[in-house]
């Protein structure tokens, strides 16, 4: 007998898996598939001034050919930290059972959505033998973390061995209240930014020997926050700019400051790129400042926005969510990022999980019922797609 979504999912959520540590999610899941008859690699990579990260492909199949379909699941093991432990109505590694739900860090973003598709895929080969095509899973240990050695590492490593996908799933969280309200079809990208206005030191009885930046921050702030940065299309919401921290440092009530920074991040759609981006901020921020010396740093950034065109495989994905839900989810590029991004550049590639009011708060859970659930859809997936 294959384990059950609410077994796998109360296996990794033991793990303690908060970013970039691996906590026995990955070994776990390595021994799982590959007992299963699974081929399975176990890659760790590396960057400069990141954290080693491991992670895991797991592959079942035919070789990659000419007809022959391949589709894969992807997911991360790891999570964000717990908080205060103390505030936790159990302990949130303990993957408690109460009132039909299934307690921890990770239940819902997103060892449980892994639980499900890994149920789904094993049930499949269990049933079926295996499928004509290929069932992959892509689980990295870095997604909540810089996202510099999970994925896009992984994708690479994957096409350098010849590796080819057809279509993907990710099973991110998407619902916002139940099971079948959403699909992800595409995110916005996300763009970090600073700005420091330099002015001159000075006491504040005698204003006219100083210059005082903050009036001109504070300028600056406006503007940005005015109003959104283009009016959206078809496809995305409009792109907004929201500044996050504004600082001057000062502890000392006489004392003009000497420089004022802010921070911003912006959500934005494929109106632009990062770099196009950048250069309608600076301006804005150049006009704003009625030329004082205001110096605006963009941060690099792997997070550029996407989109999945409508197709067959779109499609094939909605009638499952309908047969199994009764509702007609929402194709919807709204919410944060995900690791579909880096996906999307070698296959199409959309969002469907588990109902998200959880993720990353305190007694984050799920109800063990939409595991079920969930994996019953992810089934009648792969069941349609290899038909």
């Amino acid at each position: 007998m294959t384990p059950s979504a609410l077994d796998i999912a109360r296996a990794l959520i033991r793990c303690p898996s908060v970013t970039p540590n691996e906590g026995g999610a990955i070994s776990y899941l390595e021994g799982l598939l590959g007992a299963a008859g699974f081929e399975t690699h176990r890659v760790t990579f590396s960057d400069k001034e990141t954290p080693d990260v491991e992670n895991l492909y797991a592959r079942i199949g035919e070789e990659a050919q000419h007809g022959a379909r391949h589709l894969t699941f992807a997911g991360h093991t790891d999570v964000v930290p717990t908080g205060d432990e103390t505030l936790w109505r159990f302990s949130p590694f303990s993957a408690e059972i109460a009132d039909g739900r299934v307690w921890g860090r990770g239940a819902c973003d997103m060892k449980g959505g892994i639980a499900c598709f890994v149920a789904a895929a094993l049930g499949h080969v269990a049933r079926h033998g295996k499928p004509k095509g290929a069932i992959s899973l892509l689980i990295t240990g870095d997604e909540e973390g810089p996202s510099v050695n999970g994925t896009v590492k992984l994708l690479e490593w994957c096409a350098a061995r010849g590796e080819k996908f057809s279509h993907a799933i990710v099973g991110e969280p998407t619902n916002p209240n139940a099971l079948g309200d959403m699909i992800k079809i595409g995110r916005r990208g996300s763009l970090n930014g600073d700005v420091v206005v330099v002015g001159r030191q000075g006491h504040s009885a005698y204003p006219q020997q100083a210059d005082n930046p903050i009036p001109t921050l504070a300028r600056i702030v406006t503007a940005l926050s005015a109003a959104p940065l283009d009016e959206g299309n078809a496809a995305f919401d409009p792109t907004r700019l929201v500044v996050t921290s504004f600082d001057v440092g000062n502890v000392a009530r006489n004392v003009i400051p000497g420089e004022a920074k802010l921070r911003f991040n912006v959500r934005f759609n494929d109106i632009w790129t990062p770099e196009t981006l950048a250069a309608r901020i600076r301006e804005i921020v150049a006009e704003a400042a009625q030329g004082a010396d205001a110096r605006v740093t963009i941060h690099p950034t792997n997070s550029v926005s996407f989109r999945t065109q409508r197709s067959s495989f779109t499609d094939l994905v909605v009638a499952a969510i309908e047969r199994r839900t009764g509702r007609t989810p929402d194709l919807s590029t709204t919410g944060g990022t995900s690791d579909a991004r880096f996906i999307a550049s070698y296959c199409p590639v959309v969002e469907f999980g588990l109902v998200g009011k959880t993720i990353h708060a305190t007694d984050e859970n799920v109800e063990i019922a939409d595991l079920e659930k969930l994996t019953d859809i992810y089934g009648e997936i792969i069941e349609r797609y290899f038909a």
